[in-house]
């Protein structure tokens, strides 16, 4: 697996309004395998509860998603390193509770947009951030239309459980409103099983029923549920961190893997 060329930054958000989907672990260690490969990453917490921060070991946060998106500091002021080379976070703080009460006035769906912009015009170009992922709350709410608004792509953490396809259909009918109303340039980047047990059928049934009805855009790669997966964050570590031989880091490793795929297809179309 290589790295891209140097390009133009990609904003992928990963969104399901379904919490418990793997939404952070997901953004979590797929940045941890895309900066093993040579990528420069930045994970925006959007997400109040702030658990993409803690699970990379961010404790310390004086400025916050929060600050970004009400005009209190630039991404650049707020982001910080992690114990992983080329990976930053903007980590998040409960105050994000608060944003919808507060943005007022137009253009409070394109805050996010409008800042991630602003990176672009101040990174140099040998040292831009390549991949930025957003880690959105489990819910259709305001910060959620924020990180659709200001996404090139949409990447779909799905459960292999009973009612997968349920959630499903509301997300990417809520994507086909943000892409008339707000991001005509909005794709679906791809769906990611999660969770997948193999001693059960439900979980193939799932998984054949998301493959049936979304052909292509599912990714190959099937994250399996494990117990190094469910550990990690605990630890403040990626699992690629915390045990790089176990399933599941594999799993994050192939995922990037095809990630990088479907970038350059996308490019060449």
């Amino acid at each position: 697996m290589s790295a891209l060329a140097p390009r133009r930054t990609r904003v992928l958000a990963l969104a399901n309004q379904k919490g418990g989907v793997g939404k952070t672990t997901t953004a979590i260690n797929l940045g941890t395998a895309l900066a093993a490969v040579g990528e420069r990453v930045l994970i925006i917490d959007i997400d109040p509860q702030g658990n993409a921060s803690t699970g990379l070991g961010v404790d310390y946060r004086p400025l916050s998603t929060f600050d970004v998106l009400n005009g209190g500091a630039t991404i650049g002021q707020a982001r910080v390193p992690t114990n992983v080379p080329r990976l930053s976070i903007v980590p998040a703080t409960i105050d994000l509770m608060a944003f919808e009460r507060e943005a007022g006035g137009g253009g409070k769906h394109y805050r996010l947009r409008d800042r991630l912009a602003a990176l672009g015009a101040q990174e140099e170009p040998d040292n831009a951030t390549s991949y930025v992922l957003i880690d959105c709350p489990p819910s259709l709410n305001l910060l959620t239309v924020n990180a659709l608004a200001a996404a090139d792509a949409v990447l779909v953490p799905l459960q292999c459980e009973f009612f997968a396809l349920e959630g499903l259909a509301q997300l990417l009918g809520t994507v086909e409103e943000i892409r008339v109303r707000l991001n005509p340039k909005l794709q679906i980047h791809g769906v990611v099983l999660t969770m997948y047990d193999q001693r059960t059928s439900l979980s193939d049934q799932v998984v054949e029923d998301v493959r049936r009805v979304l052909v292509e855009k599912v990714y190959a790669t099937i994250i399996p549920r494990n117990v190094r997966v469910a550990e990690s964050p605990s630890h403040g570590k990626p699992v690629l961190l915390y045990d790089y031989r176990c399933t599941g880091s594999q799993a994050y490793i192939q995922l990037a893997s095809e990630v990088i795929e479907r970038e350059r297809r996308m490019r060449a179309a």
